[in-house]
C-alpha cells in the first residue's frame, strides 16, 4: 500500500482561490501573459478540478510556443491533471517525460526535479521497472553535483521511496530523514512544505507498519500529524496508519474511530477512493483474524467495490487479495480461487509478502477441493516467496546467526577434541594388551602364535576399512576444493571492491568529497551486503552437499538467477552489466550450480574488460525449439583459443593463475548437462553460449 503515498509528495496549490479563467488581453507581454496563465494552472489544483487543468495547460502549451521554460511547465500541469484524474497514470507518464525534456533543455533545475521526481512514482505505477533504475541512478548523479537545498529535500525523498519499494527499509528511513532536513531548511515562505514534511513522516510511519514495529508507526504518524494542515488526501492516508496499527494491536475501538474520521473527509469530488478502500481492508483483516466472517465479508466487499472505482492494480490487488482470504473461510472455495488469482497477476510486482501469503491461500483452496496437483504448484510458490522474505528478515537478525555459528563451531572443536582422547586413551589400552600377551607368550609360546594370527587378520580387515576411509576423504577433500574453488572465485570481487574502497579511503581521503565519499560508503555497504548474501547462499548449499557434490534440479527462472548476479555485482563499479531475458525464460536445472558459473563467467569477463574503453557486459537468454540458451559477452581485447583449453580438456593443469575458473565452469557444466562454446576474436571481445535441452 506504500505507493498510494508517493502521490501526495508534491502538492502545489496557493491560498487565494479562483474559479473565473484570467482575461489574458489585459495584459501586455506575452511573459505576463504566460505567467498569468501558470498562475490559473495552480489555481485549478489548489481545488482539484483536475479535468480543467488539463484543458488549460493545452492552452498553455500554445500560448508558450517556443518558450522551452514554459513548455516545461505547462508539460508538468497536464501530467499532474492526467495523473490525478482517476489515476490515468500511461498519459501522465509522457507528459511528465516532455516537461523533464524542456526544463533539461532550459537548465530550469526546480522544473526538473518536479518532472523527475513524479516520473520515479509513475514509473513504479506503470511497471516501467527498467526506467526507474535508470532514473535512479540519474538523481544520484544530480545529488553527488549539485548544492541546491530544494533539489537536495526533493529527490532525497525520491530515492528514499525507491529504496522503500525495495523493501531496503535502513536506506529508505537514511534517505527520507535527510529528506526531512533539507526540507525544514526551505523558505517559510513555501505555504505546502509543511505538509509535505509530514507526507515523508507518514511515510516512514508507513515503512516501519512494513516491518510490524506498529509502536513506531504511530510515534511517526503522530510527528506526521502536527505537521499535515491543508492536503484531505495526507490526512486520510495519515488515519489510514492508525486504523492498520491499531487493528494488529487489536484495539479496534481505536481503529474504528479513524475507519469513521476517513468518511468524513470524502469530498464531492470522490478523491479518497484509494484510502476507503485501503480503510476497509484493514478493518475487514480485523474480522477474518477474528473468525467473525460475515462482518469480514461486508467490510472486504466495500473495499473491492472502491478498489474497481479507483483504477488503480495496487490497491485492487490488495483487496482481491483480502475478498479471496474470506471467500476461502466461507468455503466458497471457487470463487476464492479466481478473485486469488485476480490479485496474483499484481502482487509480485508491488508486494512479496502478499504475493506469498496469495500463494498460500490457493493451495489450501485447490487442497480443500481435492485439487492435489494445483496445490502442490501454489504451495511450491508460496514455499519459494517465503523462503526469500525469510532470507530478508534473516538479515536484521544477521548478529545472532553469527554468534550461533561460532557456538556450533566451537562446539564442533570440543567434539574433535573429545574423539582424539579417546583415540590415545584407546592407543594406550592397546600397548597394555600388547605387553601383557609379550609377557605371557614367554609361557605360553602356542597362544602368542595364535595371537599373532589373530592380530594379523585383524590388521587386514583395518586395511581394507582404512582404504575405503581414504576413497571417502580423498572425494571429500576434491569437494572441499571445489567449493573453495567457488569461494575464491564468487567472493573476490566483491571483497576486492571493498578494500580498494577501504585504501582510499586510508591512503587517499583528500580524493572524496563528503558526497562521494557517502556515495561510495553507501555503495561498499551494499557490496558488504551482496558478499554475506553470497557467502550465505554459498555456505548453506555446502551443508546440503555435505555426504555427496550432485546436482538437484528444479524448475528456476532465468530472471532470478540474472537478478541475483546482479545483486552480486552491484558494487562493480569497472564495467557495465546488462541483462536480456525478453521470454522470461524458465528452466529445470540445479539453481546453485548455475548460480556459480554464472557468478564466475561474470568475474572472468570484467577481469577481461581491464583498460578497455566503454567496458560492457551483456548477458543474454532465447529458446530455441527445444534448447534454452544464456550467453555472455564483452567488448574485450579477445583471446586465443589455447586459453580456453581448461573449459574443454580435463588432463590441462590448472591453478589460481591457469586457468582455475574455467576449470570449475567445465565441471558444473558437465553435471547438469550445459554445453558451452565459446567465440573470441582479438581486439573485438569474447562470447560464452550455454545450452540446455
Amino acid at each position: 500500500m506504500r505507493k498510494f503515498i508517493f502521490s501526495l509528495l508534491m502538492i502545489i496549490s496557493l491560498i487565494s482561490y479562483s474559479q473565473q479563467e484570467p482575461n489574458l488581453s489585459k495584459y501586455k507581454t506575452q511573459k505576463e501573459k504566460l505567467q498569468i496563465w501558470e498562475d490559473y494552472c495552480k489555481k485549478l489544483i489548489d481545488d482539484e478540478k483536475y479535468k480543467r487543468l488539463v484543458t488549460i495547460a493545452n492552452q498553455g502549451l500554445i500560448l508558450s510556443k517556443n518558450d522551452d521554460s514554459f513548455l516545461s511547465k505547462f508539460y508538468y500541469y497536464k501530467a499532474y491533471g492526467f495523473e490525478y484524474d482517476n489515476n490515468n497514470y500511461n498519459d501522465a507518464v509522457g507528459c511528465y517525460e516532455s516537461s523533464w525534456k524542456y526544463a533539461k533543455k532550459s537548465k530550469q533545475l526546480k522544473s526538473e526535479t518536479l518532472a523527475i521526481m513524479r516520473l520515479n512514482y509513475l514509473y513504479y505505477s506503470t511497471k516501467e521497472f527498467s526506467k526507474r533504475d535508470s532514473l535512479i541512478n540519474y538523481i544520484k548523479k544530480i545529488l553527488d553535483t549539485t548544492k541546491n537545498i530544494y533539489t537536495k529535500g526533493i529527490l532525497n525523498g525520491s530515492l528514499g521511496e525507491y529504496y522503500l519499494d525495495k523493501s531496503s527499509y535502513e536506506k529508505f528511513i537514511f534517505y527520507k530523514i535527510k529528506a526531512i532536513e533539507y526540507r525544514k531548511l526551505f523558505p517559510k515562505s513555501d505555504p505546502n512544505n509543511n505538509d509535505n514534511i509530514g507526507i515523508s513522516y507518514e511515510q516512514i510511519a508507513g515503512g516501519y507498519i512494513k516491518m510490524k514495529h506498529y509502536q513506531k508507526g504511530i510515534e511517526y504518524t503522530n510527528y506526521a500529524k502536527s505537521y499535515i494542515n491543508n492536503s484531505s488526501n495526507a490526512t486520510a492516508f495519515l488515519y489510514n496508519n492508525y486504523i492498520q496499527c491499531y487493528v494488529a494491536l487489536k484495539k479496534i475501538d481505536s481503529a474504528q474511530k479513524y475507519y469513521r474520521d476517513i468518511y468524513n473527509l470524502v469530498s464531492k469530488n470522490d478523491s479518497l477512493r484509494l484510502n476507503i478502500s485501503l480503510a476497509n481492508r484493514s478493518i475487514a483483516e480485523y474480522y477474518l483474524e477474528n473468525n467473525q466472517i460475515q462482518k469480514a465479508y461486508s467490510y472486504s466487499k466495500k473495499a473491492l467495490i472502491l478498489a474497481e472505482k479507483s483504477n488503480d492494480e495496487e490497491i485492487l490487488m490488495e483487496a482481491n487479495m483480502i475478498m479471496g482470504k474470506v471467500l476461502y473461510k466461507k468455503r466458497d472455495y471457487k470463487n476464492s480461487i479466481v478473485t486469488l488469482n485476480s490479485a496474483s497477476k499484481f502482487a509480485s510486482s508491488f508486494d512479496r509478502e502478499y504475493y506469498a501469503d496469495i500463494n498460500k491461500t490457493l493451495s489450501k483452496s485447490y487442497a480443500a477441493l481435492g485439487l492435489w496437483q494445483k496445490a502442490y504448484i501454489y504451495n511450491n510458490i508460496y514455499s519459494q516467496s517465503n523462503d526469500s522474505i525469510q532470507m530478508e528478515s534473516s538479515k536484521q537478525n544477521i548478529a545472532n546467526a553469527e554468534a550461533k555459528y561460532q557456538n556450533k563451531t566451537k562446539q564442533q572443536k570440543i567434539n574433535i577434541l573429545s574423539t582424539e582422547n579417546t583415540l590415545k586413551n584407546l592407543q594406550i589400552k592397546n600397548a597394555n594388551r600388547q605387553r601383557f600377551f609379550y609377557i605371557s607368550g614367554i609361557l605360553l609360546i602356542t597362544i602368542i602364535g595364535f595371537l599373532i594370527f589373530y592380530q594379523s587378520r585383524n590388521r587386514k580387515k583395518t586395511n581394507e576399512k582404512l582404504q575405503l576411509l581414504n576413497t571417502e576423504l580423498d572425494l571429500a577433500n576434491k569437494t572441499k576444493a571445489r567449493f573453495f574453488s567457488i569461494l575464491n572465485h564468487d567472493l573476490r570481487s566483491p571483497v576486492s571492491n571493498l578494500i580498494h574502497f577501504l585504501h582510499i579511503q586510508k591512503n587517499n581521503p583528500e580524493l572524496l568529497d563528503i558526497e562521494s565519499k557517502k556515495r561510495m560508503e553507501n555503495k561498499t555497504i551494499a557490496g558488504a551486503e551482496n558478499l554475506l548474501n553470497s557467502m550465505e547462499d554459498i555456505l548453506l548449499w555446502s551443508k546440503g552437499q555435505m555426504e555427496s557434490f550432485k546436482p538437484q534440479s528444479k524448475n528456476i527462472t532465468i530472471h532470478s538467477i540474472f537478478d541475483d548476479t546482479k545483486k552480486h555485482f552491484e558494487s562493480e563499479e569497472k564495467a557495465t552489466i546488462i541483462f536480456d531475458n525478453p521470454e522470461k525464460i524458465e528452466l529445470i536445472t540445479d539453481e546453485n550450480y548455475l548460480k556459480t558459473i554464472i557468478r564466475n563467467f561474470t568475474g572472468n569477463a570484467i577481469k577481461a574488460l581491464y583498460k578497455t574503453d566503454n567496458p560492457t557486459i551483456i548477458w543474454k537468454a532465447w529458446q530455441e525449439k527445444n534448447e534454452i540458451f544464456l550467453s555472455i559477452s564483452d567488448n574485450g581485447k579477445g583471446a586465443s583459443n589455447e586459453q580456453f583449453k581448461a573449459l574443454y580438456d580435463e588432463t590441462e593443469v590448472v591453478g589460481i593463475k591457469t586457468g582455475l575458473g574455467l576449470h570449475l565452469i567445465r565441471d558444473l557444466a558437465k553435471a547438469i548437462d550445459c554445453e558451452i562454446k565459446v567465440e573470441s576474436k582479438l581486439n573485438q571481445g569474447t562470447t560464452f553460449v550455454l545450452s540446455f535441452k
